[in-house]
């Protein structure tokens, strides 16, 4: 893999410590604004809603921007936000920060995902997409329990100031590992977006993205209480659980690349079907300890196996009907990654503010992700009918 690969890797990890940071503070964050936990909840949605609006409309504004200047203006927005956050005297400000991370993000990973693709060899650009989104994988794994321990013990106003801190290590990456002559990205109109959009195919795989990748949030973003309301664990020891789940994501995101390289409809079926499974599986054993534990693990596995898969699936259908839209597809693709966590976790803090209460997040959880199966099954029917009228027709 080319070293500019390692340069998007450490932004990704930046920017997914303080995407999924969040989770392990919930808690804290709602005892010291004196909030529920489903409004302490808002910090997960906003941000997801931030990056679902922020990404297309962001880059079509930047799209006539050198790809490192972009970056690295990107990553100045993203230490502002957090430092904002960080600052913040209320849960007001706290979401504007959010917010302008947000911004960040939505531009990054769609940008990211079609420098990274452009990289390598055709054959190779899930594995090099998943390079990119081993970022989020290794923050998952180490940022997010280290970020969450540090708020236990020192508040969770230093894991901002720490996340920015991160925000300044990756703009010294990106300013030293990627290259200065990368290609300008195809200015893409808000019109050629709604193009893109409003294709019947396109906004089938942006569902499959959004139902398939949401569907864990409904559980994940209230993944703290859970594991210290319902299976008893202490407060300190989330942490450590975080490592558990972090690392099989990092196992499931190698994995899920290597498998979507030869046909990604096929690989996503059977993931999204197996990630219904082991949430359901989860709903059932989250109320001991060592059995939630292993159904963590697996849960964490698929979580992130489907993530390059989608965005090479996206792409390519992109380059079949939209072949001038291409980034813009990317862009609107990381919108459906993050309009899924904003349903997902708008969705659970409605489950446990209800009479069904946390331990019922799972079992919704599963129902979503097996919608994306069907979407996945008729879209891959849809090729395969598209394949077959080629081959009439020559």
């Amino acid at each position: 893999m080319p070293i500019a690969l390692f340069a998007l890797t450490i932004a990704a990890y930046a920017i997914g410590t303080t995407e999924f940071v969040s989770v392990g503070l919930l808690p804290t964050i709602a005892d010291d604004f004196h909030i529920t936990l489903p409004t302490a909840g808002l910090i997960v949605s906003i941000y997801a809603l931030g990056v679902t609006f922020g990404a297309p409309v962001l880059t079509a504004l930047t799209g006539r921007m050198a790809r490192k200047p972009l970056l690295l203006l990107l990553m100045v927005l993203f230490i502002v936000g957090n430092l904002l956050a960080a600052l913040s005297a209320n849960f007001g400000l706290l979401l504007v920060g959010r917010i302008l991370s947000a911004f960040a993000h939505g531009v990054f990973f769609s940008a990211g995902a079609t420098i990274a693709a452009d990289l390598v060899p055709e054959n190779r650009r899930a594995s090099a997409i998943a390079m990119m989104f081993m970022g989020l994988t290794v923050a998952i794994v180490t940022g997010v329990p280290l970020g969450t321990f540090i708020g236990q013990t020192f508040g969770w106003r230093a894991t901002f100031y720490a996340v920015a801190g991160l925000g300044l290590v990756a703009f010294s990456g990106i300013a030293w590992l990627l290259p200065s002559n990368l290609p300008k990205g195809k200015a893409a109109s808000l019109i050629e977006q709604v193009r893109v959009l409003a294709h019947g195919r396109m906004l089938l795989a942006f569902g499959m993205t959004a139902l398939g990748y949401g569907g864990t949030f409904v559980a994940f973003t209230f993944l703290a209480a859970i594991l210290q309301e319902i299976t008893g664990f202490s407060a300190n020891s989330v942490s450590l659980v975080l490592v558990l789940y972090g690392l099989a994501i990092a196992a499931g995101n190698i994995v899920g690349g290597k498998v979507a390289d030869k046909h990604p409809v096929r690989a996503l079926i059977w993931l999204f079907a197996a990630q219904s499974l082991a949430l359901i599986v989860f709903g059932f054993t989250d109320h001991a300890a060592i059995p939630a534990l292993i159904t963590l693990a697996a849960m964490g596995f698929l979580s992130f196996a489907n993530v390059p898969g989608l965005q090479l699936y996206v792409v390519e259908q992109a380059r079949r009907f939209h072949p001038n839209g291409v980034d813009v597809a990317s862009a609107l693709n990381i919108a459906a990654f993050n309009l899924g966590i904003a349903a997902g976790a708008s969705i659970g803090g409605q489950v446990v503010a209800s009479h069904l209460g946390l331990g019922a997040t799972p079992f919704v959880g599963a129902l979503l992700v097996m919608g994306a199966v069907g979407l996945t099954a008729l879209s891959g029917a849809l090729d395969r009918r598209d394949q077959m009228d080629a081959l009439g027709a020559a």
